[in-house]
């Protein structure tokens, strides 16, 4: 049995004898389960007896319990349901949408035959207008999902709340004291923490309106594309929180792009084509929201990478100098 206060992600090899046990609730593999990814979850391609083909997630300890995880999974039901394009949740033998019996929670969904966007190789690297339209679809695609959250999810969802003192609070901000990256300078730090307290005032002037169900973690590897067809996947984060902070998260990986402005503008543009209200008051914060996910990113490193990981200086880098240029 693992201990679920233990945080940490398990070596590989745990990790399969874990999933091979885990898969049983959901039916007889065809197959040993195939490790495909080890992050906050770990990942298995599995294909059982019965034809289906799943994705089997062991939930890493300490970050999203049961109850949560089987909130992120009531919750993608309900847009599965309706024809949003996500995974459907598989249910266990009987009929649970998760289960712990190992000592980690699993849980399974539907296998999406179809790559992320962020697997095009260079050699079919897209053209700026081919970049532009993946955004402005991606913009109508999160439009997609928070109105049909609004219309179908279940209203008693145990997630995540990004709101106001996920970004600002002083103590304990969603992923970590940003400011304490080790790759800071001190007067580094001093901007970071000057960026997190102007961003409150700010942050409690968004309206009502502008708050929903999000999926919070739209990265490059979270959007699947099959030709014109795309699919949210990694819910995992998903909670109550600022809708512009989706289409920032969507934003974050193109922060230092050429480009970059004309992607902003697509999003937002497929946004408002697809039917999300984006009062131009709203509109003008996207910088803010893009700021603000450099900003957790930077604190999400620390307790998950080792100090040397260059990725550590990375994103402390990159929160800096959009800090920066905010403030400014």
């Amino acid at each position: 049995m693992i201990d679920p206060g233990d945080s940490r992600i398990l070596p590989p090899a745990d990790l399969i004898d874990l999933a091979a046990r885990a898969v049983a609730v959901w039916g007889v593999p065809a197959a040993p389960p195939v490790l495909v990814q080890a992050r906050e979850n770990a990942v298995f391609d599995v294909r059982l007896t019965d034809g289906r083909r799943v994705a089997l997630r062991l939930h890493r300890a300490g970050y999203q319990g049961r109850d949560r995880v089987a909130s992120e999974l009531r919750w993608m039901e309900s847009l599965a349901d309706t024809g949003f394009p996500c995974p459907w949740p598989q249910r266990s033998i009987n009929n649970a949408l998760c289960d712990d019996c190992t000592g980690v929670v699993a849980s399974a969904l539907q296998w999406i035959d179809a790559p992320s966007i962020a697997a095009r190789g260079t050699a079919s690297a897209p053209t700026t207008g081919e970049q532009a339209a993946l955004h402005n679809a991606i913009g109508g695609l999160l439009a997609d999902l928070h109105l049909t959250s609004d219309a179908v999810a279940p209203l008693d969802l145990d997630r995540p709340a990004w709101l106001v003192g996920a970004f600002c609070d002083t103590d304990k901000p969603i992923w970590g004291r940003f400011w304490e990256n080790p790759a800071l300078s001190t007067s580094d730090s001093r901007l970071l923490i000057a960026a997190r307290d102007a961003a409150q005032g700010r942050l409690a002037a968004i309206p009502a309106a502008q708050i929903g169900l999000i999926h919070a973690d739209v990265l490059r590897e979270n959007v699947l594309q099959d030709g014109a067809q795309l699919y949210l996947i990694d819910f995992d984060d998903g909670g109550t929180g600022y809708r512009m902070y989706d289409l920032a998260t969507a934003l974050i990986q193109h922060c230092d792009a050429p480009n970059f402005a004309d992607l902003r503008a697509a999003v937002l543009d497929g946004y408002g084509a697809g039917g999300g209200l984006l009062p131009s008051a709203v509109r003008d914060d996207i910088d803010l929201f893009v700021m603000l996910r450099a900003l957790v990113s930077a604190g999400w490193v620390i307790g998950r990478l080792q100090a040397n990981d260059p990725r550590v200086a990375l994103y402390a880098d990159r929160a800096v100098r959009l800090a920066r240029g905010w403030l400014g």
